[in-house]
Order: C-alpha cells, then sequence, then structure tokens
C-alpha cells in the first residue's frame, strides 16, 4: 500500500495543512498546531459538547486550504465526467449535490468506487521523525487519514448493505452565510452563530464544513469518514434515509477554499 518515502519540504508541509483541514490529530509536533488545535470538523445542532470543543480548541490562526490541483482518480460509468472544474471552482455546490444523490441512489456502485480508491492510500515518513509513519490519501492532494484501508473497506461493505434512497432537494434558503473575510474565517464560533441565526426561519438539523475543494475527493472523503474525530457522523448524515433537504455554499477566502453543508429533514 505505497511506498514509504520521504517528502520534500514543500510536500511535506501540503500535507500537515490538509492534516489540521480535517481534523486529524497525528501531527502535533508541527509549527502549525503549535498556533490552532485542530478542530473537530463536524457540527451537530444537538451535540453541545463537540460544540464547546469546537470553540474551546480554534482560538489561534490557521494556515490552511492551499491545495491548487484537480483530482482524475475516480472513474466509473455512474459518477466520472461529471467533475471537471471551472474557473474558481463556482460549481461546487452543483457537483456536491449531484454527487451525494448519487451515492445516494447508488450505494452499491460507490461502494466499488472506495474500494478503488484504496490504491491512493499512502504511507509516509515524518521528515522531523522518520518513525512515525502517516498515512495519507494521495492524488494530486494529499488528505491525512487515521486508520486508511480499512476504515475504506468498513465503509465500502456498509454501502453494499444498502438500498437505494431518495435524493435530497437543494434548498437555497438553507445555505449558510459563509464568512466575508480570514478573521471571520479563522473565528471558530462564526459557523454555529450563523446557523443559530438561521433558526428562526428554516429547519437545520446537521452541519458542517469542509476544505476539500475537489467534489468527488471531499465527497469520497466524507463517506469513508476517515479524517476526524467524529467517525461515521458525516456518512451517517449523506445516507441518512429521514432527510430531505441539503444546503451547499461555498467560495475562496484568500487561497482558502471551505464549504458549509446542512441537512434537515
Amino acid at each position: 500500500m505505497g511506498c514509504k518515502c520521504a517528502n520534500s519540504p514543500e510536500e511535506e508541509e501540503e500535507i500537515q495543512k490538509n492534516a489540521l483541514e480535517n481534523g486529524n490529530e497525528e501531527n502535533n509536533d508541527n509549527d502549525y498546531n503549535k498556533t490552532f488545535k485542530n478542530n473537530e470538523n463536524l457540527l451537530g445542532l444537538n451535540d453541545q459538547d463537540n460544540q464547546e470543543k469546537e470553540e474551546k480548541n480554534n482560538q489561534q490562526n490557521s494556515n490552511i486550504g492551499n491545495n491548487e490541483h484537480i483530482n482524475d482518480d475516480i472513474n466509473n460509468n455512474n459518477f466520472n465526467n461529471l467533475y471537471e472544474p471551472k474557473a474558481k471552482y463556482e460549481d461546487y455546490p452543483e457537483k456536491m449535490v449531484e454527487l451525494i444523490n448519487n451515492i445516494r441512489g447508488d450505494p452499491v456502485g460507490f461502494a466499488d468506487i472506495i474500494e478503488e480508491s484504496i490504491q491512493n492510500i499512502q504511507q509516509e515518513e515524518d521528515k522531523n521523525d522518520p518513525s512515525n509513519v502517516k498515512l495519507i490519501y494521495k492524488k494530486k492532494v494529499k488528505v491525512a487519514l487515521n486508520r486508511g484501508e480499512d476504515a475504506f473497506r468498513e465503509a465500502a461493505e456498509y454501502l453494499r448493505t444498502l438500498t437505494p434512497l431518495p435524493p435530497l432537494a437543494f434548498s437555497s434558503e438553507k445555505c449558510i452565510p459563509l464568512p466575508e473575510n480570514e478573521d471571520q474565517l479563522k473565528d471558530p464560533t462564526f459557523l454555529r452563530e450563523q446557523v443559530e441565526k438561521m433558526r428562526g426561519e428554516t429547519q437545520i438539523d446537521v452541519f458542517f464544513k469542509d476544505l476539500v475543494k475537489i467534489p468527488e475527493v471531499s465527497g469520497l472523503l466524507m463517506i469513508v469518514d476517515d479524517t476526524n474525530k467524529n467517525v461515521g457522523k458525516k456518512r451517517m448524515t449523506l445516507l441518512n434515509k429521514d432527510l430531505k433537504y441539503i444546503g451547499v455554499n461555498s467560495k475562496f477566502i484568500g487561497k482558502t477554499f471551505i464549504a458549509y453543508f446542512s441537512f434537515s429533514r
């Protein structure tokens, strides 16, 4: 499953950024973790403990979100050729809704894609500590993983137990307002505050953020759900038969890509 090889400084920096973006706690000695403790990346309105941890952990600045490559690793009759990127990824919300609904409509087909994607899991040594071997998902973008192949296979097996689910309907009124500037982006309370403001006007049952701008990689890693401490919550949300509506909002703030997702019954 990949080779153990030394990384260039640029590659090492990129993998550390992705580890932070996805709530992975394994790189505790790098410079980013000295100023920014990892967020849990997944918030739920009924998960007060998780939200409080989010606020406590994210008090400092984070240097995140600078992957400028395009992933081309997923090829399947039901899913390929859907995600040719446009300028500045302005079609991300549309493609994410399309991808999520394709997964819901054909979970067994997407299980095949997950298994095919195992070949993109690699082991790489920490440049500062060669004895520390990291697991990453690497296909023109690097994302740090916790368990790797086992998590991918478990996710695929779970999808094979499912019957097709109805599609989620996109709702513009459920799209959570995005940060306007870097200060808001770095504010650990911003997302929850925006949802709280929306509660009087519309129902939102689950919400979370993502920082992977390539739709097929983002969707894949949400289903595998091996990049944060709340393992299984994103997958259960995307595959929840009781949910009916989805809101997706995304943008670049400087070089950082951020997307907000919301789901409701």
